[in-house]
């Protein structure tokens, strides 16, 4: 599909409607990643963070079960911490 659109002052540029039916990620607030491919191309994608859930999980795991001089966990303490705070 190719539609023509206008790029206002600072910058904006309005994705038309056609093209949002047709693209589930172009939403309000969305974050995008655009890229400069030549001096006549420019293409938008969705941005998306790569992230290594086991990874995350296995730091979570670690991290709750510190154990600090008589405080209990590290979430206790936290938790703890937050409420006095």
């Amino acid at each position: 599909m190719k539609v023509v659109s206008i790029i206002r002052d600072r910058g904006q540029l309005t994705i038309p409607d056609s093209i949002r039916r047709l693209v589930g990620w172009v939403n309000p607030m969305s974050a995008i990643s655009i890229s400069v491919i030549g001096p006549e191309e420019i293409i938008i994608k969705p941005h998306k963070h790569d992230y290594d859930k086991a990874r995350i999980w296995e730091l979570l795991r670690k991290s709750r079960a510190i154990k600090g001089k008589g405080q209990g966990s590290a979430a206790e303490f936290i938790e703890t911490d937050r409420q006095t705070h």
